[in-house]
């Protein structure tokens, strides 16, 4: 007769109570998960998270108060659920998973690993991390009412990597600039100006005119003599944005005629960017405030987030922001820097009010704080009952893992509304790992096209290692018969090299350089080829599938006829990293079949549909290519399970 404890067989409740498991990330669907793992019976948990909890998280994240804002929300979440079950032994990182000192041999002392995370490269370091142990890992996700649970196991199922996912949505640098067509250019370009004024300036993230945009074509000394500018000191001066404003003290009214007069008729100078547009129309303070009618923004009915300034009440907004920015500045002391978070009033007012203005320029409508507070921080809205219901479903999978039954994981998906079968839940069989995954297979390689005489040894590391295949510290050398040096992880060592290009190594079309992640236990073969038929703004791309063996030098016709898989997946210069937010908030990515390229996350190979077995019913049911990466839509099919992917 079998043994139960509670409602568990007893040799799984006794493996509960001895086995040790890892947390990955104590927000949203992390705090449903530690309090389901204390009540299941696990014993011995480990929780790692970076961030402290915020007055935003306490709707959802129910291990949390209000006395608990500003604290580690690892620990804190250690001591709610020691409240639940306070025999436990839980360990509490107040740290960042991605830091060297959880390495390999940390990883090994875990029998199964579980991610509750809420950005992609924690993701892609964590897959790589238990890869490299060989430990289970359970990966999961929500979006809004949307959710899902999947197991990797090395050599088993795919990666979280083998099947690629869309890139962050840039937009070309004179687009935010010069030409903008939507809010969401808008709302770039001002979180952009929030670092130029107040943060950490990059080069990338330029908010002055661009006199570089081809579509121009104009004369920059004929139009700079025509360039109407006020004597004061609102002038236009080719400096930096920071410089500038430091000169005139933070001086709002200067500022603003700066950034809403002077430098939009800067941008009507240049003639041919509004032959076909209609041309922006200038502010200046001056005008707008003996304009200004004491009634037109009074506050009005509904929620004050909700409510759509009118100019002069974003002025005021932007005037008041600016004052209490440049105030916080102060008390950091000379030469600190501040960091842009949705959650951080002055910073979010700031953005409201210079995106406002800048939509006002160009003739578009005007946003309300709530709305373009969801643009700004990529935000899809959280739904606690979704988190408990993933979170709930990750503890399934780990208990099948546990009792030794892997092959009865299964991949589920929750959807928003029930399918013809009546269920939210779908499950499906975990697929193998993908034979061109640039992480799991036995020797994973990779082809990137770039131009070896523009691109540098620094954006080999940041954009290309780093960024696009997630590396943490990588070291890299030139397959050239010398083992050339190129990029070395031990600080000092190749900083010289930085900012020279490519091809002063010897780095041409067919070179070969192999990088390795010693972190990441991680080694991955990088075949270059050389083009000069790049996108503007498009420092590389990555080609459809890793070739068996490095390409042979070609004819510049034949690098030019070679077809990249797909063109989103190349990183811009102007690109910018998505940030940080709750767990809950995730991009939905498109929903892969079977076959698609790896480096490709829209192509689709053929009209065949991928057939999975429904667990519950045996049936098969069809899991269709999406083709469009929108954020948080589910997949659109005629069948009875619509599954979608989420990151």
């Amino acid at each position: 007769m079998v043994q139960l404890v509670g409602s568990l067989r007893k040799e799984l409740a006794d493996s509960l109570s001895t086995c040790k498991v890892l947390v990955v990330g104590a927000g949203g669907i992390g705090c449903e998960l530690l309090k389901n793992l204390v009540l299941t019976g696990f014993k011995n948990i480990e929780v790692i998270d970076l961030d402290t909890i915020d007055v935003s998280n306490l709707n959802r994240q129910f291990l949390f108060q209000k006395k608990h804002v500003g604290k580690s929300k690892a620990q804190v979440a250690k001591e709610s659920a020691l409240q639940f079950c306070p025999t436990a032994n839980i360990t509490a990182y107040h740290d960042s998973i991605m830091n060297p000192d959880y390495n390999v041999e940390f990883f090994k002392k875990f029998v199964l690993v579980m991610n509750a995370l809420d950005n992609r490269a924690a993701r892609n370091h964590v897959n790589r991390m238990c890869l490299a142990a060989d430990i289970p890992l359970i990966e999961s996700g929500t979006a809004g009412y949307l959710g899902q649970v999947t197991v990797i196991k090395k050599g088993m199922t795919e990666c979280y990597e083998c099947q690629p996912k869309p890139t962050q949505k840039t937009f070309p640098g004179c687009t935010i600039r010069n030409t903008p067509s939507e809010p969401i250019h808008c709302i770039v370009w001002a979180k952009y100006l929030f670092n130029q004024l107040f943060g950490e300036e990059d080069a990338d993230q330029e908010v002055s005119p661009d006199t570089a945009d081809p579509e121009a074509a104009w004369n920059p000394e004929e139009t700079a003599a025509r360039a109407t500018a006020s004597e004061k000191d609102g002038d236009i001066k080719r400096v930096s944005t920071k410089e500038w404003a430091r000169s005139t003290g933070y001086d709002p009214v200067k500022l603003f005629n700066k950034l809403f007069k002077d430098d939009i008729m800067y941008l009507l100078t240049m003639d041919k960017l509004w032959k076909k547009r209609k041309a922006p129309t200038p502010l200046d303070w001056q005008q707008l405030e003996s304009s200004a009618c004491p009634q037109e923004d009074s506050p009005g009915s509904g929620l004050k987030d909700q409510q759509v300034l009118g100019v002069w009440g974003h002025c005021q907004l932007f005037q008041h922001s600016v004052d209490t920015l440049r105030l916080q500045l102060q008390e950091k002391g000379e030469g600190a820097e501040l960091v842009w978070d949705k959650d951080d009033p002055p910073a979010m007012d700031f953005v409201t009010a210079a995106a406002n203005l800048r939509m006002h320029i160009f003739s578009m409508n005007m946003k309300s704080r709530f709305d373009v507070k969801s643009m700004a921080g990529n935000i899809i809205p959280a739904i606690a009952t979704t988190n408990a219901v993933i979170a709930g479903l990750i503890v399934l999978e780990g208990l099948k893992i546990l009792s030794g039954e892997l092959e009865s994981c299964r991949t589920i998906f929750l959807n928003k509304c029930p399918n013809l079968r009546k269920k939210l839940l779908v499950p499906c069989i975990l697929d193998p790992p993908s034979a061109n995954c640039y992480v799991c297979v036995s020797k994973p390689e990779v082809t990137v096209r770039l131009n070896v005489h523009k691109t540098m040894v620094l954006s080999l590391q940041e954009r290309i290692l780093k960024e696009r295949f997630g590396m943490v510290a990588p070291d890299v050398q030139i397959e050239d018969g010398k083992g050339t040096i190129l990029i070395s992880s031990e600080e000092g060592e190749t900083e010289a090299n930085n900012n020279k290009f490519l091809s002063d190594f010897g780095i041409r079309n067919g070179s070969r350089l192999q990088a390795d992640d010693f972190l990441q236990d991680y080694t991955l073969l990088v075949n270059v080829l050389h083009t000069e038929e790049l996108e503007r703004d498009v420092e590389f791309e990555v080609v459809g599938e890793a070739p068996d063996k490095a390409p042979p030098p070609q004819t510049k016709e034949e690098v030019n006829s070679i077809a990249n898989g797909n063109k989103d997946s190349a990183q811009p210069s102007t690109s910018f990293k998505a940030p940080a937010d709750d767990d809950d908030i995730m991009i939905v990515d498109s929903d892969e079949e079977e076959g698609a390229s790896s480096s490709s996350a829209a192509a689709v190979t053929s009209g065949t549909k991928r057939k999975h077995s429904d667990a519950e019913t045996g049936e098969t049911s069809t899991k269709r290519p999406r083709t469009d990466q929108s954020i948080a839509a589910p997949a659109q099919t005629d069948d009875d399970d619509d599954i979608i992917a989420l990151d």
